[in-house]
């Protein structure tokens, strides 16, 4: 499975982008919520990534949290809730109202998604009000370890320059959560005034 892309955003349309990975073009499917957290064409950027196989295509859905991305996985696992109407509901409302949505049982706000009924509503209630509060938890989990990869290979980026270990831990101290790797090493440096 491809987890994340990492490279220069190619082009932005209104439902997806095409990343650029050296050299090759991956075109994301994207909710309206993260196509706008994208910077400018051109640009550096990181999409957390949603692998769809079926018989006839592969189908790539981009995220820009893993909040965002965990929500998508447990909407398309509730019988009639494709990938198209998840990101109608990643787009209509944020990963933080949709599942505070669905958590209190609002039939009337779930089905004002695009493509979503009132029976479809309440099915999306019933398969996951009582999963959402521990798959916020699991992607607290995830988050934790995607944020010590990225200060580990910071760390280890620092200890390449001639950095100590020591200078290291510090530079890195108190860095913002959810930083990736170049962002963390950005910091460091401008902490020991590189």
């Amino acid at each position: 499975m491809i987890a994340f892309l990492k490279g220069r955003l190619a082009a932005k349309t209104e439902s997806a982008v095409v990343i650029d990975v050296g050299g090759v073009g991956y075109a994301v499917g994207m909710s309206a919520h993260s196509l706008s957290s994208m910077p400018a064409v051109g640009e550096a950027v990181q999409i957390y990534t949603y692998l769809l196989v079926r018989e006839d295509a592969l189908t790539l859905y981009g995220f820009a949290n893993m909040a965002e991305k965990a929500l998508f996985e447990r909407l398309i696992s509730v019988s009639g809730v494709g990938p198209k109407v998840a990101l109608a509901a990643l787009s209509s409302y944020t990963t933080e109202a949709l599942s505070n949505a669905i958590i209190a049982s609002d039939t009337t706000a779930v089905s004002r998604i695009p493509g979503i009924g009132k029976k479809t509503a309440q099915r999306i209630i019933l398969e996951l009000q009582g999963t959402l509060e521990s798959a916020s938890q699991q992607q607290d989990n995830l988050f934790a370890a995607g944020n010590a990869q990225a200060v580990k290979a910071a760390t280890e980026d620092l200890l390449a320059m001639g950095f100590s270990s020591a200078e290291a831990e510090v530079a890195l101290k108190g860095a913002g959560a959810g930083a990736d790797e170049a962002a963390l090493l950005q910091y460091a440096l401008k902490r020991l005034g590189k």
